[in-house]
């Protein structure tokens, strides 16, 4: 038996898992974890111990992005900050549509970005900015449809883009040059959604958008919100300021140090231990599909199904990958979850690099399109939730048909991005 056989063999068995695991009703992430032991068993490897330890500490450092980000937005969440931002840019500017939609837009991109998970965006800042839509005049599903699709542009965002970091993990490229690759198209993609679904409507009622928000406690001011993104960001400029004479702490201790500043300045006593106990379980489904991807990746490896992978797909024609991108990465996203982008990532970035593309564009053109699957059965967990958040009660389709234009726009984006991602390599230097 040829090693493509074998590995055809390993691979078929995979899928088969996967798919039985799902109909008997699993979780995503335990399809995953069957689906590899399956794999390792008919690979002849029986079960491997140390690379399912091995696999499972794949993304570690993601996963403590994930938790001290998320810890530190849930923080100035609990501080009140996120209701005071709310207030002030309705107070300021609800005479202009124009700008209530690009800052609310901002305030939309601002916590997926930071923890790379769009589900933060929604619980941090979706209700709030959801009611303020609903005093604009804008019906609850092209609400919720606004909320959704910025917050998946949030998860692509810099500096934590997972589909990005995981794909770049698979192929040993350096998470360097994503950052305007990656903000440009996010910005740009995130305001046309707004002024799509949000345009039309009624003018701002703001006396009772203000009735109905969280008022933020005594004292809270724009120092005590924006002070701790300064401590982030300053971390993050001298590290590439001066990357001789700055100590290496890694984006985790960042963000616990956000989280700590933020914390100290309070205007009211948190209950830190609470607070975080609420953020793994928050984050709990995250943090184990990243877990059990690893593993999966680890497996196939292990028994050259991910090899197969890569070479079927460095032969494909190339204008057949650019003509199904827009299908098989919101597909691939919506049966696999974050897992898709080890899966099906790692081959197409190693086939765009083949064909002389940038990688780097590439990758960030691909990683926009890759969350709007996050709306999709079967398990359309943040579309599910946008939806809950928001409050629209009406069939969960119709919600669909309000993403269409906007999830449009963004395939267009994406995929002129990796087409083009040759001539737009000047933005991975900027």
């Amino acid at each position: 038996m040829s090693m493509f056989t074998q590995a055809g063999i390993v691979l078929a068995t995979m899928l088969a898992v996967y798919v039985a695991a799902r109909l008997f009703r699993l979780s995503t992430e335990l399809g995953m974890l069957a689906a590899a032991i399956g794999g390792a068993l008919v690979g002849g490897f029986g079960l491997p111990a140390r690379h399912i330890a091995e696999g499972a500490a794949t993304y570690l450092d993601i996963n403590l992005i994930f938790v001290t980000a998320t810890l530190f937005m849930n923080l100035l969440k609990e501080s009140g900050g996120v209701a005071f931002v709310v207030r002030a840019i309705l107070q300021r500017f609800h005479r202009s549509r124009v700008l209530m939609l690009v800052l609310l837009t901002i305030l939309l991109l601002v916590p997926g970005a930071l923890t790379g998970a769009g589900s933060v965006t929604v619980l941090v800042t979706g209700s709030l900015v959801a009611v303020v839509l609903h005093y604009m005049g804008i019906p609850k599903h092209k609400a919720a449809a606004l909320v959704f699709v910025n917050a998946c542009l949030s998860a692509a965002a810099p500096p934590v883009s997972l589909w990005a970091m995981m794909t770049a993990a698979g192929v040993n490229m350096p998470y360097v040059g994503f950052f305007w690759p990656l903000l440009l198209p996010c910005l740009a993609a995130g305001l046309l959604t707004s002024f799509i679904l949000g345009w039309k409507g009624e003018r701002t009622d703001a006396i009772k958008a203000l009735a109905e928000l969280p008022v933020p406690p005594a004292g809270m001011n724009w120092l005590r919100v924006l002070l701790p993104f300064a401590v982030f960001f300053g971390l993050v400029w001298m590290g590439r300021q001066f990357p001789h004479s700055t100590p290496i702490i890694g984006l985790p201790m960042m963000f616990a140090a956000a989280a700590f500043a933020s914390y100290l300045l309070s205007p009211v006593r948190l209950e830190f231990f609470r607070i975080s106990r609420e953020t793994i379980d928050q984050l709990l489904p995250l943090l184990a599909t990243l877990t059990v991807a690893g593993i999966l990746v680890q497996i196939m490896t292990l028994t050259g199904a991910r090899g197969l992978l890569a070479v079927t797909a460095v032969t494909l024609p190339v204008a057949v990958v650019y003509a199904t991108l827009f299908l098989v990465l919101p597909a691939s996203e919506a049966v696999l979850m974050w897992g898709a982008a080890p899966v099906i990532g790692v081959p197409l970035v190693l086939l765009f690099n083949a064909r002389g593309l940038d990688p780097i564009v590439a990758l960030a053109g691909m990683s926009l399109i890759w969350p709007l699957g996050d709306a999709l059965p079967p398990t359309a967990i943040i579309g599910r939730l946008t939806v809950e958040i928001v409050g629209f009660k009406g069939a969960y389709g119709r919600f669909l048909r309000a993403c269409l234009v906007p999830a449009i726009v963004i395939i267009v984006i994406g995929t002129l991005m990796v087409i083009y991602s040759k001539k737009l390599g000047f933005l991975t230097g900027l």
